[in-house]
């Protein structure tokens, strides 16, 4: 399953799943597009990576395959 990434575009927000053409689903708020993104990534227990309006990745959530897991 492709991780889920959540970028701006100029209407929006997009969710897009690593390495697909198209998004998913824009919204307005980068608060709606992360829910989605997390609900997606939950499900299909990939990670989820929040970008900036940089570009640039400003946060990550691991709900599945996670390459660094904590150590406990």
């Amino acid at each position: 399953m492709p991780n889920q990434h959540v970028t701006k575009r100029d209407n929006g927000w997009a969710v897009k799943a690593e390495g697909s053409k198209k998004a998913t689903v824009i919204k307005k708020t980068q608060a709606e597009a992360i829910a989605v993104a997390r609900e997606i990534s939950r499900n299909q227990k990939t990670e989820l990576f929040i970008h900036g309006t940089d570009g640039k990745i400003r946060a990550r959530d691991s709900h599945g395959h996670d390459p660094y897991p904590p150590k406990g």
